[in-house]
């Protein structure tokens, strides 16, 4: 039997009032999403809303293009998947190995502080199961709760998107809060390596990444964490 894997992504799409689009970042959907696939699991997408989720419109610049990205453009099949994902309230923790929250500026306004999401993470780690969260869906995990009633990320090692990222990206007075700040808020052991560089880092069940550069070598940890 091939291990299952849950994916969540964000359903919101606007960026603070700027008028501008969000979503979540097509690289950190696409590289884990391969990671898993042709590592053979079975990939079930789930969004708040269901259905197609927004793609962050400056994740699909120039700039930001990677083999995985191009993959994606030329794939039918997962964008057929990625546009009927079923919505978060339908799924069960116990049909499933592991979950994982791609990023994008997305998830700071509906999955942070998502009731369902919430329980659903605490369920995984009830379960004994692995979490990933890359970028700025290290925020999923702020609100999160262990069995005694404590934070999750108390003391735990955890990386996400940057202050001087969000300063780079001119959106920290646009954004929410920041994650870094928040986790730290919740006495997160807060890891980074240098801005953009790729940097991802495990504390038990529970596995982080700084950035889009980081989305793959979360999905590979917990794919690792899946063959232990």
């Amino acid at each position: 039997m091939s291990k299952k894997i849950l994916m969540v992504i964000t359903s919101h799409d606007q960026l603070g009032d700027t008028g501008k689009k969000t979503g979540f970042w097509i690289e950190e959907f696409a590289a884990p999403y391969y990671v898993f696939k042709d590592a053979g699991l079975d990939i079930t997408l789930a969004s708040p809303l269901g259905g197609q989720p927004p793609i962050d419109p400056s994740s699909e610049l120039d700039d930001f293009v990677t083999d995985a990205t191009k993959r994606f453009d030329k794939d039918q099949e997962t964008k057929q998947h990625l546009a009927n994902t079923v919505a978060l309230s339908s799924v069960n923790q116990a049909d499933f190995d592991a979950v994982f929250y791609p990023g994008g500026h997305g998830p700071l306004w509906d999955l942070a502080t998502d009731a369902t999401s919430i329980a659903l993470i605490e369920s995984f780690l009830g379960a004994n199961k692995p979490v990933g969260a890359v970028c700025h869906a290290s925020a999923v995990l702020l609100d999160v709760k262990d069995s005694g009633g404590e934070f999750a990320v108390k003391g735990k090692a955890i990386a996400g998107f940057t202050n001087s990222e969000e300063e780079a990206v001119q959106l920290t007075d646009i954004v929410p809060f920041l994650v870094e700040d928040e986790l730290i808020k919740r006495g997160a052991d807060y890891q980074k390596a240098d801005d953009w560089s790729a940097f991802a880092v495990q504390d038990g069940l529970i596995i982080s990444g700084q950035n889009p550069a980081s989305s793959e070598l979360v999905a590979e940890k917990l794919l690792a964490q899946l063959d232990a």
